[in-house]
């Protein structure tokens, strides 16, 4: 009999168990021997990844989005290590990533002009319609078909194809169907300017902007045609309309670094050929840019002003009046190194010595001027040229090319018996010590003679310093005088009296050689002919007297060139016109090649603030293009005078909103102020309701039918063809 164990029989074992403990322990066998082989191989052809492109691949985004023309980051930043790629490779990141690899490249030197798309259409539903064409919406598709959706042959579609292709929602299509970018969101990728069928976006960098010349082919409203420094005022008065006061500011900036100042002096030739007229009157763009000059200047901060990294060139401007303020300015946001050398203790030129202070405050005046100096611009005052400075001098400190903005600071004699009597000033030296070392004319009567702007400052700057009486003799009618009409009529309101079309014959002295009175006489036109036309000769007989304890002879000022025409400048080949002032090539502002360039009142002889700057933005233009690449360029196609398709007769203009009315200081304060201004700047509200008089002009494009709800509008007629409508 057998006895039972204590121990359990032993179970029976699954064929499955050893099939899964064999697959197990082969894998495990596999995954060693793999591990074992790739560790080996690891060893043997083990490959080092450069550090340097670890570190760029960790500063591009990693998006692989295709904006920059590489498959994506890894191969974008194997171009960068190579040098196949600029460190403004990435469009996605900005200027922190171009920063970030200029340090890991070490390519400091390279110019950072980063693009951004910009918008050169204003036309949108306001063009007149072609047709419908239910289901395309591609601005692609719809420029095959037959041009378009409408009538412009180089406007917006308005499809928005651009919009949907800018892959970092920096553009959206507006209700009148144009492009609106945002340029924080916009890379400069250029994927809307690939696909826009009418070249309507542009990538344009900052130099682009700062140096661009208006062109025949550009669609321009009839206000920046004629606007000396070519600012685009549809679009800075578009942004002010929007509550965008900064990009309203800095639209002005690209051409005119001064809007309070000019905003203030300008006569506004934009005004008067404003289409707004043919309603009622045009849009007060002189009073919106001043009103955003003062914006900035009441807020306490400026606006931050891009400019160029340092380019290292240096440029010697003579002057600091605005043409040679203006010249830095320019120079400076293009990365140069200017210099300015001015003869007087303080900046400002014409600005700070040739216009009174109510009508050109001199704080506005002080803070227009350190805005541009804010910017590096270096200055040194109390040098003058000819006795401090010459021209090897210069040359010999390192400058690359000079500027000349001295001004016309001579007012010349009127050569006529008596002029030389005690009592006599002329007008600069009158306005320069008028308020300061002249403050009190009670009791005298004085006598301008003159009928240019400095002669009505002259007349009304008296009246404020108490005058008894002023008198204005005049050699032009009222329609000749170069003054501006509403400083003419100002001028008479506050006191002054006008005698036009007289010429003062001599100026008599009373016994203790001090003046006593003017004798003048009437002026008359010579006999017909067109070779005579506008000359006068003074009437047989008519000889009057006027009495007079103060003369000013406020006649044309003029260049002093002596400094310039001497015997070392002889060898330079500066050259003087026929009217006494400095020869300059007209878009160049070269003065004598190849090196010496120079615009304002030195090469125009008087004229206005405005055109000043714009002389000083054309020479820092050539300057830029001289020291970059030795060359100058100018288009063939450079706008000279006022496309004549763009000032059109036959047009009705929807009604508007009236004109801002002006705040002036009432007559009987105007006497007893020597520094209040005569007009206040407009208010927040009044310049909005002014931005929205503007009808926005920019292209060729006019709506016909009905206007356009909550917008401004064309209805063209009849007699306008479609080829003209077309532009």
């Amino acid at each position: 009999m057998l006895r039972q164990s204590g121990r359990p029989a032993r179970r029976p074992v699954d064929g499955r168990e050893t099939v899964i403990f064999k697959a197990i322990l082969f894998m495990g066998c596999l995954g060693v021997t793999i591990s074992v082989l790739l560790a080996l191989a690891a060893r043997i052809f083990h490959i080092d990844e450069d550090p340097r492109l670890i570190a760029i691949k960790s500063v591009l985004p990693g998006v692989n989005c295709g904006a920059c023309g590489f498959p994506g980051c890894e191969s974008a930043a194997k171009a960068v290590l190579a040098g196949r790629a600029p460190v403004t490779v990435c469009a996605t990141g900005g200027m922190d990533v171009v920063e970030a690899l200029m340090r890991l490249t070490g390519r400091h030197g390279s110019i950072i002009d980063l693009p951004t798309a910009g918008v050169h259409c204003q036309g949108g539903l306001r063009t007149a319609p072609r047709f419908d064409y239910d289901g395309a919406s591609d601005c692609r598709a719809a420029a095959l078909l037959s041009g378009g959706f409408n009538e412009c042959a180089a406007g917006c579609l308005g499809g928005g194809t651009c919009a949907a292709a800018c892959p970092f929602k920096a553009i959206r299509m507006s209700p009148d169907r144009l492009p609106v970018i945002d340029p924080d969101r916009c890379r400069g990728c250029g994927r809307c300017v690939a696909v826009c069928p009418r070249d309507v976006i542009r990538l344009e960098t900052l130099t682009d902007r700062l140096l661009h010349l208006d062109r025949t082919s550009d669609c321009l409203a009839p206000c920046r045609q004629k606007c000396p420094v070519q600012i685009d005022v549809p679009r800075f008065v578009g942004h002010l309309l929007n509550g965008e006061k900064e990009r309203a500011l800095l639209t002005i900036k690209l051409r005119n670094p001064f809007p309070a100042i000019v905003g203030r002096t300008c006569p506004h030739p934009c005004e008067n050929i404003c289409r707004r007229n043919i309603a009622d009157e045009g849009v007060a763009i002189g009073h919106l840019q001043r009103y955003l000059g003062e914006w900035e200047r009441r807020s306490g901060r400026r606006v931050a002003i891009a400019c160029l990294p340092d380019t290292g060139h240096r440029v010697a401007v003579v002057g600091s009046g605005p043409a040679g303020l203006a010249c830095a300015y320019f120079l400076r946001r293009l990365g140069h190194r200017p210099t300015v050398f001015e003869a007087r203790s303080e900046p400002g030129g014409m600005l700070r010595y040739g216009i009174p202070a109510y009508r050109l405050p001199r704080d506005v005046v002080t803070w227009e001027i350190e805005g541009v100096l804010n910017l590096g611009v270096e200055i040194k005052t109390r040098t003058v040229l000819g006795q401090d400075l010459t021209f090897g001098g210069i040359r010999r400190m390192g400058f690359e090319a000079i500027f000349l903005g001295t001004g016309a600071w001579m007012v010349p004699d009127l050569c006529i018996p008596g002029e030389a009597v005690e009592g006599v000033w002329k007008s600069l030296d009158f306005l320069a010590a008028a308020g300061s070392r002249i403050k009190d004319l009670s009791q005298i009567q004085v006598v301008v003679v003159g009928e240019s702007n400095t002669a009505m400052d002259c007349a009304r700057s008296s009246i404020r310093l108490g005058a008894r009486a002023v008198t204005v003799i005049c050699p032009r009618n009222r329609q000749e005088m170069s003054a501006r009409k509403r400083d003419v009529t100002r001028a008479e309101a506050e006191g002054a009296v006008m005698h036009c079309l007289t010429q003062p014959l001599r100026i008599e002295a009373g016994s203790s050689g001090h003046v006593r009175r003017v004798v003048y006489g009437r002026l008359t036109p010579v006999a017909d002919g067109e070779d005579k036309a506008g000359i006068y000769i003074v009437l047989p007989g008519s000889d009057s007297a006027i009495d007079a304890d103060l003369v000013i002879i406020a006649c044309e000022r003029q260049p002093y060139l002596q400094c310039l025409l001497d015997a070392e400048a002889a060898g330079i080949g500066l050259q003087a016109t026929g009217r006494g002032t400095l020869a300059t090539e007209a878009i160049t502002q070269l003065a004598a090649a190849p090196d010496i360039f120079a615009a304002g009142d030195v090469s125009t002889g008087r004229a206005t603030v405005v055109g000043a700057v714009a002389g000083g933005r054309l020479a820092a233009r050539a300057i830029h293009y001289l020291l970059t690449t030795g060359r100058i360029p100018v288009p063939e196609d450079v706008r000279r005078r006022i496309n004549p398709r763009s000032i059109l007769k036959t047009v009705t203009i929807a009604p508007g909103p009236p004109r801002v009315a002006l705040r002036e200081l009432p007559v009987d304060a105007r006497r007893r102020s020597f520094t209040e201004e005569v007009v206040a700047t407009i208010t927040d509200r009044q310049a909005r309701s002014e931005a929205g008089r503007c009808l926005r002009c920019g292209t060729l494009c006019y709506a016909s039918g009905d206007p356009i709800r909550n917008g401004p509008f064309y209805r063209v007629e009849r007699d306008l063809t479609d080829k003209q409508v077309a532009g």
